[in-house]
């Protein structure tokens, strides 16, 4: 008799004794390829005619963990809105096994982050089981706007296989932040005041509002707004870049003084705005002083004390040089006076008015001469000063022919 299997079996009979034969593998068996193989054993006799017998048997293939844990991904990409609520899930990773049992069961965790900075610990936490990804705490899309983590997957064979998926967290933006103005600044200092100039044309450039927004896309596309103005219809905003222009020529009886509030939207839903005060001044030319608002300048003076402090103290010391000053002026102006009255001789004690000399008709001296004799009471002296007349040459040659000539003229004169 013989016997046999089907030929595409990995398996083949060999006859160990007589009417005993044994099955034995042709070849690498895979579990993972097949696991159960149906042999049909027949039996035939050599008699005329043959007669023949046939058996059926299973064979099924244990598993060996020779497969690790696959990722449906090799990268997921999760996306997540700004202010979330804590606990939120985000996203799932699955990963499957191709071995059985236990062999099969995949575990999931997470994996130390790239970046040591990231506090991976903080922001999401996987489910051990299933895969499930969850956000621990609300993002901020101004403070973290992506990070990316490791997840691994492994199975609870022995020993144990595993493979990895990169996982990618972007932070869609909210429209949580409204427009913030960096000119003119709003910090609460004094107002920044424009100057223009009166023979402006219409279209002339006043100054731009700069504004930002911390929000992404449209929600950080800004439009600007004239929302109020001293005098409507004299200057307008650019809706797209925030230039304040004059609208119209600027005339003698438009105010000096304008105040303009600008408002700054997005284009966020819902919208968000900020609003911004400009004031404006309108001068005959550059050249003329600044003048700042009265309420800028009452501001300024109690915002700085010390300068008040400073004028004062030299005004202070001004005065006091100034009073120094006419002081040294007066006394010095008071001595000469008194110098002055003590080189003077008074009338009644020493002054003795008249004609002391008068020749007039007798002689060539033919015109009068007035002196004036200055004696102290005291005086022992009969000595006095002749004083010389206007015309001295003419008088010493005249006084010298009469004195040569008389002896009395002489003696008249006490020479």
């Amino acid at each position: 008799m013989t016997c046999s299997i089907q030929e595409d079996l990995p398996f083949v009979l060999k006859p160990s004794e007589e009417n005993f034969y044994t099955l034995v593998t042709n070849g690498a068996l895979d579990r993972e390829t097949r696991s159960e193989y149906n042999i049909t054993i027949t039996v035939t006799d050599l008699g005329t005619p043959r007669l023949k017998t046939q058996h059926n048997i299973t064979v099924t293939v244990s598993d060996v963990n020779d497969n690790a844990p696959a990722f449906s991904q090799t990268t997921y990409t999760l996306r997540v809105r700004e202010n979330n609520s804590p606990a939120l899930h985000i996203g799932s990773v699955s990963a499957t096994d191709r071995d059985s049992g236990a062999n099969a069961q995949v575990t999931y965790s997470l994996l130390p982050p790239a970046d040591p900075q990231l506090p991976l610990a903080s922001l999401v936490s996987i489910n051990a089981d299933n895969g499930q990804l969850f956000a621990l705490r609300s993002l901020d899309y101004e403070a973290l706007q992506a990070f990316e983590f490791g997840v691994r997957a492994a199975d609870r064979g022995s020993p144990a296989l595993s493979s990895q998926a990169r996982v990618r967290v972007l932070v869609l933006d909210d429209n949580d932040n409204a427009p913030f103005v960096l000119y003119p600044p709003q910090n609460g200092s004094a107002p920044c005041t424009e100057l223009v100039p009166r023979a402006a044309e219409a279209g002339y450039l006043v100054t731009k509002v700069v504004a930002v927004d911390g929000d992404s896309g449209q929600n950080a596309w800004l439009s600007y707004q004239l929302l109020k103005a001293t005098e409507p219809g004299l200057f307008g905003v650019w809706a797209h870049n925030g230039e304040v222009r004059t609208a119209r020529l600027l005339s003698e009886r438009d105010a000096v003084k304008h105040r303009l509030v600008v408002l700054v939207r997005d284009n966020g839903e819902p919208p968000r705005s900020a609003s911004v005060t400009l004031h404006v001044l309108l001068v005959d030319g550059f050249s003329q002083p600044y003048l700042p608002l009265p309420e800028v300048a009452a501001a300024e003076a109690r915002a700085d004390p010390l300068t008040v402090y400073l004028v004062v103290a030299l005004a202070s010391v001004s005065s006091l040089f100034l009073f120094s000053v006419l002081v040294f002026v007066a006394v010095r102006l008071c001595r000469r006076s008194r110098a002055a009255s003590a080189g003077r001789c008074s009338g009644p004690e020493g002054h003795f008015p008249g004609h002391l000399v008068d020749v007039s008709g007798a002689g060539t001296l033919s015109q009068s001469y007035q002196y004036e004799v200055c004696l102290t009471g005291d005086s022992g002296t009969n000595e006095f000063k002749f004083l010389k007349p206007f015309f001295p040459s003419i008088l010493n040659q005249d006084l010298g022919r009469k004195s040569e000539g008389n002896p009395t003229f002489q003696n008249s004169l006490g020479i």
